[in-house]
């Protein structure tokens, strides 16, 4: 399916146009005609004979851009003297950094935040460790790990290349949940490497967020150091997934008029966000899960199947469905999909019952075009912004990670999770919940304080809360 242009294909381009009436307007037509979007346009300088400006365009892909430019190229009396990636431009230098809290000006300053005056608040915490709350960046700081072997959609790119998302994560982090967090890249795919690094550096931080490993590994590698560490360890890409997936399942089913407990679900995709989605569907209430590989159901007596797969077959699939992930969607409620473009087709959706829901997540293709399915499904989500109904982790780990800090949580467990899911999704009021709004917007800035507020009141509940949540200003 070719996507719709992007500011996440943008270039300005810097063009020098003969000085005529119309000259520009070939330009601009130039660009439409390629499919690109024209944005902002500025007069750069005025030459003798000539205007130079400066074109921002958008595409839908790095192709597309690239004919774009030949498209303007190709205009009599225009040069194109420049093009800048906005892209690449916005990651120059990288995109975070570190700021001091206290200005160093004097003498006194200096004495105060390092030598000597520092070895004071040394001793204090050596002789009692749990001070390292109150007097270091412990509080507030979450350590955001990748081996980058699941990146995006990108797969197996190494450490480094991992590092632009991360990065982005921890501008997430703090943008919406005031939460200061950084990235920490592990040149190692051995989980016990990992879980020692982790170990090792934990005391720095109040929280682990777990990104980008890939299955089965990230299993594992999270249930260690869960065991191990006295801190929140969270793997995004299963639970926060999950916790918005749930956050839109929650207000779809309102749409509809269907309970939890009466739904059937096929979902394409078991891997790491899968079986983290199955587990709190199940929690929720829903009974009749189906999963699908590309091989099909995953099934009781299936003999192709990975210890990982054997177990989520054990738990779903009671009526042990043996066929495609098509052939799953006859009467089906709802279909998720945490897979890749292509998983199901608009024939099959067209089987699905009466009011049905389908959550195509696949990024930036969907498993099935939204356009091919209107008026076939009364809900359709994407994990795309430019379609409504955009499922983001971003309306969950945010607030999720400050409701934890702020109590000291020791763990995020299954009902801090499930607190989140319901806050997020009651952020959408009753007068406002439509088939087109079942999810708020991941700009919407009440939905990580009510996050936060849902997670901590969880965490006190269950007693993994180390301290209460100090009331917040109104």
């Amino acid at each position: 399916m070719p996507t719709r242009p992007s500011a996440s294909f943008s270039a300005t381009l810097r063009v020098a146009l003969d000085d005529r009436p119309g000259a520009f307007a070939d330009v601009a037509r130039a660009i439409g005609d390629a499919g690109g979007s024209l944005g902002a346009i500025d007069l750069v300088r005025v030459e003798q004979g000539r205007k130079v400006r400066d074109v921002t365009v958008d595409a839908a892909s790095a192709e597309h851009l690239d004919s774009i430019v030949a498209s303007v190229r190709a205009v009599s009396g225009v040069e194109v003297e420049h093009v800048s990636d906005r892209t690449f431009l916005l990651h120059l230098g990288g995109k975070i950094e570190m700021a001091s809290k206290t200005p160093l000006k004097t003498r006194d300053d200096l004495s105060m935040a390092y030598t000597p005056g520092v070895a004071r608040v040394c001793v204090a915490i050596a002789e009692d460790p749990s001070t390292a709350w109150n007097l270091t960046i412990k509080n507030n700081t979450v350590a955001v790990v990748s081996d980058g072997t699941a990146v995006l959609g990108l797969g197996d790119i190494g450490p480094e290349a991992a590092m632009p998302v991360m990065e982005g994560k921890a501008m997430l982090f703090k943008e919406f949940g005031g939460v200061d967090a950084w990235p920490i890249c592990l040149a190692t795919k051995d989980v016990d490497e990992i879980v020692a690094a982790v170990t090792a550096i934990a005391p720095g931080f109040g929280g682990i967020n777990l990104e980008d490993i890939s299955a089965p590994r990230c299993f594992e590698v999270e249930n260690r150091l869960r065991e191990t560490l006295d801190i929140p360890v969270f793997h995004d890409d299963q639970h926060g997934t999950a916790v918005v997936v749930l956050a839109a399942f929650l207000n779809a089913l309102r749409i509809v008029g269907k309970q939890a407990e009466d739904v059937r679900v096929v979902m394409t995709g078991t891997g790491a966000a899968g079986i983290a989605t199955t587990d709190m569907l199940l929690a929720l209430g829903v009974r009749d899960i189906i999963g699908c590989d590309r091989h099909g159901a995953l099934y009781v007596g299936r003999d192709d199947m990975d210890v990982v797969k054997t177990a989520f077959a054990e738990r779903t699939n009671p009526r042990r469905f043996a066929g495609t992930a098509n052939e799953a969607l006859e009467g089906a409620d709802v279909f998720l999909g945490l897979s890749g473009p292509g998983a199901v087709s608009r024939d099959a959706v067209a089987t699905m019952a009466e009011g049905a829901i389908v959550f195509a997540m696949a990024n930036p293709t969907p498993e099935v075009p939204p356009e091919e399915i209107e008026g076939l499904a009364a809900v359709i989500a994407t994990g795309r912004s430019d379609y409504p109904n955009q499922i983001n982790n971003v309306l969950a780990f945010p607030g999720i990670f400050r409701g934890a800090l702020d109590v000291r949580a020791s763990t995020i467990n299954e009902e801090m999770k499930l607190a989140a899911a319901h806050a997020i999704a009651e952020v959408v009021k009753p007068a406002e919940l439509g088939p087109e709004y079942v999810i708020p917007s991941v700009f919407n800035r009440d939905v990580a304080p009510a996050v936060a507020s849902a997670v901590a009141a969880a965490a006190e509940s269950t007693g993994v809360a180390r301290r209460r949540r100090a009331a917040q200003p109104a």
